[in-house]
């Protein structure tokens, strides 16, 4: 018998294409089995992540509201009535956790607001992840996203950031899509200063992993494609 209001689950996925169930608990599969509700950023990869979780779980009883760039805003704060009617729901990343760097922050906010219980499931979080790894200050750090595209205000940010933790011994944490990212690294080597550390984490749990920490001065000495592989960059000055 369903509860007089349903929890919102957040379930994580995998940062990559290899099986789930080998960085993901058990926890994560009685969600799968057990919710009918989601709310994912693209049905086709959310029905081959389900798939892959439970492949005996009827596709066509599924129900997905799509939440990314083409989602008409009037319609987010629809998408949890099935909770409010006793289903319980699921919030799906792309990769990772969601709601860090990932637009279900605002259905998570919408629920609280809307005294729905959310229940955050265990999962890699490709942040924290190139944290742990990093050897950088982990007691204190921030998060940035991502930076400016622009050459002129992308350089002031990262001077800015590299400022603010040689100020507050803070590590600055921020990603870029994919495809910039050569251009990120080498926009790193030029504006940092030489003995400032830089961590590159790169296709973090997959077996093309990547952790680097080393001075800006080493990176500009250092061969790596980073093109359309995801990263995570740490500076600590």
């Amino acid at each position: 018998m369903a509860d007089a209001i349903g929890k919102l689950y957040l379930i994580p996925t995998p940062l990559g294409d290899g099986g789930p169930l080998e960085v993901l608990p058990i926890s994560v599969k009685w969600a799968i089995e057990n919710i009918e509700h989601y709310i994912v950023e693209n049905e086709r990869s959310a029905r081959r992540f389900i798939k892959k979780i439970s492949p005996k779980k009827s596709q066509p009883d599924l129900i997905f509201h799509w939440l990314n760039k083409f989602t008409n805003p009037e319609e987010i704060p629809t998408f949890l009535e099935p909770c409010l009617q006793g289903h319980d729901m699921g919030l799906l990343s792309e990769a990772g956790c969601p709601a860090i760097a990932d637009p279900g922050a605002q259905i998570v906010r919408l629920a609280h607001e809307k005294n729905i219980k959310v229940i955050p499931l265990v999962g890699p979080s490709a942040v924290l992840m190139a944290m742990m790894s990093s050897g950088l200050n982990g007691q204190n750090f921030a998060f940035n996203g991502y930076l400016a595209i622009e050459n002129g205000e992308r350089k002031k940010q990262i001077k800015q950031l590299e400022k603010k933790s040689a100020d507050t011994g803070q590590s600055q944490v921020f990603i870029e899509t994919p495809y910039r990212n050569d251009k990120m690294l080498a926009e790193l080597v030029k504006t940092l200063k030489s003995d400032t550390l830089l961590c590159v984490a790169t296709d973090i749990s997959l077996s093309t992993e990547y952790i680097k920490t080393q001075t800006a001065y080493d990176w500009g000495r250092t061969q790596i494609e980073l093109n359309k592989r995801p990263s995570i960059f740490i500076i600590q000055a």
